[in-house]
């Protein structure tokens, strides 16, 4: 940073030991899961909201970019300082404030990692659902501004289900409260449901308020393996049609099953088309009952082989197999275009058919996993840098994907927002009269642009 008298005011607000503009750290800070880097120019680690307030009023008044950052293991862009800088980490703000046995909520700052509020609340007989696969690291901050979702997003929703109330910085170095404690409340507008999803473009957020429930008593776990991604696909449209909801119905397949066996040596079967992980909870006699009807729709539907976790250990194992799917199939290819599309669930075995037709017709590796319960499918579109050919056609169908998409009635991401990564793409889905709407309250939260700034509308439609 070369104005050395607004580096001296940055340090003078959070401390010196707190503010880096080392090439070091700043690479540190530069990227996000895409794995697209952007130098931040000078990366700062504050610890309160008073802090926060004051970095913003400077930058504000420097006109200075500021990107709000947590662990940076979003998918989309959006913690990646595309315009420099300042990368505000919010880390270190990372304490679990109050548990509230009483009301079933709990007050966390945004650097508590999910994984870890999680266990807090278990251990009280308590729950937060939201679960997404990077649960050990993601932070609560990070979960709220991408409205992050998980396996269990089938029974219990995502994250904006349970943001009760929040605590936000806004560009100009305000502090707002959005929200309240209580579960009903229509006292003017939903601003906590506007900033949740904003993906850091409105304001920082430094605390949440969130619903939590109680601890389901028992919980139940399966392996299913089919010959075919469309017996798979049926399967938990049938499930769901039968009106049965587990709390997870989860989705992988063939390439998916090899990348990972390659990666965990789990045992699985590599001739297998597709496979499900089904869990149910609830009381004890509820997760039997509805384990049995699954089985018995699994076995129907041509299921080649399933598997009751007789363990809390055994149904761990096949959640590591789930949760370790993104980082072992980076190695299939150089690139890696991830994509998160939804479309209704009973159309996902037309969705499914679409992707198979794409990888024949067009000779191009598309792992696909996801949460087939909810309609959330994620898909890698995968090349080799040095491979323009190949390159051309995994366009070709990344393009025709998100057009069937749309085509079925379904949306182009349904917890990995958009960042800068799928702003290109942002008109296919929404009219103009909605994006303008959507800039308008973006000049209204942050007129000079300081926020985020790149980030969910393309370059050419943001000012």
């Amino acid at each position: 940073m070369k104005d050395k008298k607004l580096l001296r005011a940055i340090k003078s607000i959070v401390g010196k030991e707190n503010v880096s503009t080392s090439p070091e750290e700043r690479v540190c800070y530069s990227y996000d899961a895409t794995n697209i880097k952007y130098l931040p120019d000078i990366v700062i680690h504050p610890h309160k909201v008073e802090q926060i307030s004051q970095i913003m009023r400077l930058a504000n008044t420097y006109l200075i970019p500021v990107v709000p950052r947590g662990a940076g293991c979003g998918f989309s862009g959006g913690s990646v300082p595309i315009r420099g800088g300042i990368s505000l980490v919010t880390t270190r703000m990372n304490r679990i404030l109050q548990i509230d046995e009483e009301n079933l909520t709990c007050t966390v700052e945004p650097g508590v990692v999910t994984g870890e509020l999680q266990r807090a609340v278990e251990q009280r007989g308590l729950f937060y659902p939201p679960d997404p696969s990077s649960l050990e690291y993601c932070t609560i901050g990070g979960n709220i501004a991408e409205g992050a979702g998980g396996p269990r997003a089938l029974k219990y929703g995502v994250t904006k289900d349970y943001a009760l109330a929040l605590e936000v910085v806004l560009p100009q170095g305000e502090v707002v409260h959005t929200g309240s404690q209580v579960m009903k409340s229509v006292v003017g507008y939903d601003l906590t449901k506007l900033f949740v999803g904003s993906e850091g473009t409105l304001g920082i957020i430094t605390k949440i308020i969130l619903k939590i429930l109680p601890l389901p008593q028992s919980r139940k776990t399966m392996m299913v393996i089919y010959p075919s991604v469309e017996k798979a696909a049926t399967t938990a449209s049938s499930i769901i049609r039968n009106k049965i909801i587990p709390s997870c119905l989860e989705f992988m397949d063939n390439s998916c099953i090899n990348s990972v066996e390659d990666y965990l040596k789990a045992g699985l079967p590599r001739q297998a088309g597709a496979i499900l992980i089904i869990e149910v909870d609830g009381s004890p006699l509820q997760t039997e009952k509805e384990m049995e009807l699954i089985s018995a729709l699994c076995q129907k539907e041509g299921a080649s082989q399933l598997k009751i976790a007789a363990s809390a250990q055994e149904a761990e194992q096949m959640w590591k197999v789930r949760r370790s799917l993104s980082p072992a199939i980076a190695s299939i290819r150089d690139i890696k275009i991830n994509e998160d599309i939804v479309v209704p669930r009973s159309r996902i075995p037309q969705l499914v058919s679409h992707i198979e037709e794409l990888k024949r017709e067009l000779n191009v590796v598309i792992p696909c996993f996801g949460h087939a319960g909810d309609g959330n499918l994620h898909l890698n579109f995968m090349y080799n840098k040095d491979d323009q050919d190949e390159a051309q056609r995994i366009h070709r169908a990344l393009h025709s994907v998100l057009r069937k998409v749309i085509e079925l009635g379904g949306s182009l991401s349904g917890e990995h927002g958009i960042g800068f990564a799928k702003a290109p793409y942002l008109s296919m889905e929404l009219d103009t009269a909605t994006i303008n709407l959507m800039k308008s309250i973006k000049k209204i939260f942050d007129p000079n642009n300081i926020l985020n700034p790149g980030k969910i509308f393309p370059p050419d439609e943001e000012e």
